[in-house]
């Protein structure tokens, strides 16, 4: 108050207007929060590109969610002269390096995992990651909880105790699992529920997968209020949809019905993404939107390359990005 008090009275007004007249301006910066555009790297072969770095500048993408395997290598980032790995001091300065060059961005890792089968070798494999994480600043790895051998009925303890190490792994950094909603586990809202109170960790989040719920069989309706439900878990997505015929929307249907015949782009779906980029700006979600078509096989090989593009530059129009300025 002292400080206030001393200043002249023309200095105050001034000051009161300059931060008045920025308000508006903090305002709208907040509320346009800018979300890196990516791709599941799997996809970047579809355009015949050389290497992964002419792939991602042909399709547009800020960066993509990289796959990496049991032996800390990367297959997805592709290249005629190197092969891309996590493993070594050396390896890891060339891929920073190229990344930099490049202009573009790991936005998240992936790994497939296999946690029943492979408890330990797995706790091994992501201790691993998350240093290569922290190195590369890359903020999320998805993380796959599916049951491979035990029962399902055994299944939500063993992945209470098997997270609860997780986050003990990450405590100090920043890095968060994003569990993927996905298969006929973790697209069961209730297991989520239960999954997410029992760990109780900020380190443990959700790959909001926008097509998997879907996929399970809940109705749409209820599929956007689960994106609701969950907004504030989410620090990775990967974005697909599906377009059923009118009278299996709102349904409850079997799980997987149809799926390879009414997969779709994006922009052709039942997933209402204004919805979903609403629900998420509402939650202050930071992450990717992570293009994953698995409608893809659908279309001729010379098609699919458009297809991505067309899906990428409708998600840029839909964030309020410039297209194309990459």
């Amino acid at each position: 108050m002292r400080q206030i008090t001393n200043l002249s009275r023309r200095k105050f007004i001034g000051a009161a207007a300059v931060f008045a007249a920025t308000l508006p301006q903090l305002a709208a910066a907040g509320a346009r929060l800018s979300w890196p555009i990516a791709c599941r790297d799997s996809h970047l072969k579809v355009t015949g590109a050389s290497d992964c770095w002419a792939a991602m500048k042909d399709l547009g993408v800020d960066g993509v969610e990289a796959a990496v395997g049991l032996d800390m290598t990367c297959p997805g980032l592709y290249h005629p002269s190197k092969k891309y790995r996590l493993d070594t001091t050396e390896s890891l300065r060339e891929l920073k390096s190229d990344l930099r060059t490049n202009g573009r961005a790991i936005t998240a890792f992936m790994m497939a995992n296999r946690f029943d089968e492979r408890p330990e070798q797995e706790l091994e494999w992501v201790k691993k990651l998350i240093q290569t994480a922290v190195e590369l600043d890359v903020r999320a790895i998805r993380i796959d909880l599916v049951p491979h051998k035990l029962p399902r009925e055994q299944f939500l303890p063993f992945a209470i105790e098997m997270c609860r190490k997780l986050c003990e792994l990450a405590r100090g950094v920043n890095v968060r699992f994003g569990i993927e909603n996905h298969g006929n586990t973790t697209n069961d809202p209730e297991f989520l529920d239960e999954l997410f109170r029992a760990v109780g960790s900020n380190q443990l989040g959700l790959t909001l997968d926008t097509g998997n719920f879907y996929w399970y069989g809940h109705p749409v309706e209820e599929v956007h209020r689960l994106f609701a439900k969950f907004a504030s878990r989410v620090v990775h997505t990967h974005c697909k949809s599906i377009k059923y015929p009118d009278d299996q929307k709102n349904v409850r249907r079997k799980m997987g019905w149809e799926y390879n015949k009414y997969a779709c782009p994006i922009n052709e779906g039942d997933i209402d993404f204004k919805r979903v980029l609403g629900v998420l700006r509402q939650a202050g979600y930071s992450g990717d939107l992570c293009v994953e078509d698995e409608s893809l096989d659908k279309y001729p090989a010379e098609k699919r390359a458009e297809i991505l593009r067309g899906e990428i530059a409708w998600l840029r129009r839909l964030t309020g990005q410039n297209a194309g300025t990459r």
